[in-house]
């Protein structure tokens, strides 16, 4: 199969994804200003989803710019982090509805854990199908924020039922690392 083919249902997967999440935007029935405030942890939730599935489908292009096929395990690989993704809206419309109580968050956490574990592992079964010595893996290198992604996802999570602020604070943290494309990738390409 080509990659062509995986990256264009990728990239309707997290189109529609983006879509649900934002059709859980529910308008206030009162006109005023001032009925926006109770939905701002929504829009909050919202907005930190969105920056996160831009991330993912970002460095997903990018990862795939980097190799030449795919194979069965790497279309596997490929469905298993669109799952992750795709509970995105349910976990963001639960954080946000509950005005970030600790479950609500511990989940949206361990949603971000098995998306970020699922994006690894589709990383590494790529490296493997193009080798050690290929483009991909010399871009990706140790990987060392993808790694320490999965640390401070695990530590948020434990956090939620302490303060859950802290916990989206760390969200956030992840969010802000990642938000750049990843370049190791672009410019290893460019050589």
């Amino acid at each position: 199969m080509t990659k062509g083919r995986m990256e264009a249902f990728s990239d309707g997967v997290i189109a529609i994804i983006i879509t649900i999440m934002v059709l859980e935007l529910r308008p206030p029935t009162e006109t005023d200003v001032s009925a926006l405030t109770p939905l701002l942890p929504v829009f909050l939730s919202y907005a930190l989803s969105f920056v996160f599935l831009g991330i993912y489908w970002s460095n997903h292009h990018h990862l795939l710019q980097a190799i030449k096929h795919v194979d069965g395990r790497v279309l596997w690989a490929n469905l298993h982090l669109l799952f992750w993704l795709s509970l995105t809206p349910f976990v963001t419309a639960w954080m946000g509805e509950s005005h970030f109580a600790p479950w609500p968050v511990a989940l949206y956490g361990f949603v971000l854990l098995f998306s970020a574990i699922a994006y690894y592992v589709l990383t590494r079964l790529l490296i493997a199908a193009h080798g050690e010595d290929s483009v991909l893996a010399s871009a990706v290198g140790g990987d060392f924020k993808g790694k320490i992604s999965l640390v401070i996802y695990g530590v948020a999570i434990l956090f939620s039922f302490v303060s859950p602020w802290a916990s989206c604070a760390l969200y956030v943290l992840v969010a802000i690392m990642w938000l750049v494309p990843d370049r190791r990738i672009e410019k290893t390409l460019m050589k």
